[in-house]
């Protein structure tokens, strides 16, 4: 069987960073480090996030995060998880930049420990100050139209709305407010959390996101690097097909072959009866 085709795509550009591939991996939940560093590769990712909070500074025992990760292909994404304040993640991206990781930050301000749904108040709150001091933020948000143009108008590099409540694998809850947002705004919209598997993927890439983050949906497979790489297929599938651009949905059957293009077959003439 031949290789299927590929297509050239323009990178996604998030600041100052060009990524080749559209799907950004986590780093958390894995059995171990080979297994994290096999599905980094399996997926194509150029980008990971990686919680400031759990990476090792100093000299501590134990394999640390960022020794496993390819840093001459793979940008660092730190993330403020964890966090419950604005001031809270304004002192961990902080952290995260002095500490060498990134200008780059990925913002959660969380506001509720059993959802794990963000706190729209203290996060914008965060970025504005954020962007101030210099950092390209990423906010993890709800799919909030109204939030995501606060935040773009405060100088964000992109909006992350989540698909569906973090880890919770349920897959893309309501498209409709994906689309809202990406008419809302100009800069990159890319899902973050509640995907379970490749077609969740896919049915966001169609609608048109500029890209996927995720790692439960990876971390926590039966076959994590299978899936990194059925991963990898569905982000460029979704993204082709809506390059591609698809036909209109309708109430009603079309026939892929017209009549009206179609020859009859001859058929015998039956003489006409005539009766006396």
């Amino acid at each position: 069987m031949a290789d299927a085709p590929t297509f050239p795509d323009e990178p996604l550009q998030i600041g100052a960073v060009q990524l080749r591939s559209r799907l950004i991996l986590g780093t958390g939940k894995y059995a171990d480090m080979e297994t994290m560093r096999a599905c980094h590769e399996a997926s194509g990712t150029d980008m990971v996030t990686v919680a400031v909070r759990r990476v090792k500074l100093g000299a501590q025992e134990g394999p640390a995060i960022i020794e496993s990760i390819d840093r001459d292909r793979i940008h660092l994404l730190p993330n403020t998880a964890g966090c419950f304040t604005a001031d809270d993640a304004i002192r961990t991206a902080r952290l995260g930049r002095e500490a060498g990781l990134s200008d780059l930050v990925k913002l959660e301000v969380i506001g509720d420990t059993k959802t794990l749904l963000p706190d729209n108040e203290e996060l914008l709150a965060a970025a504005r100050v954020l962007v101030k001091e210099g950092f390209t933020v990423l906010p993890y948000i709800g799919d909030d139209v109204v939030l995501c143009k606060k935040l773009e108008d405060a100088g964000c590099a992109a909006v992350m709305p989540l698909g569906a409540p973090i880890g919770r694998g349920l897959g893309l809850r309501n498209p409709h407010a994906i689309r809202l947002i990406l008419e809302a705004v100009s800069i990159p919209v890319i899902v973050d959390a509640g995907v379970g598997t490749a077609s969740d993927v896919a049915l966001a890439m169609e609608l048109g996101v500029d890209g996927i983050l995720l790692n439960t949906a990876v971390a926590g497979a039966r076959d994590a690097v299978r899936m990194a790489a059925a991963m990898r297929q569905a982000t460029l599938a979704g993204r082709n097909a809506f390059k591609a651009g698809r036909i209109p949905k309708k109430a009603y059957a079309t026939a892929s072959s017209p009549m009206e293009d179609v020859i009859a077959p001859s058929r015998p003439v039956r003489e006409e009866v005539t009766t006396a």
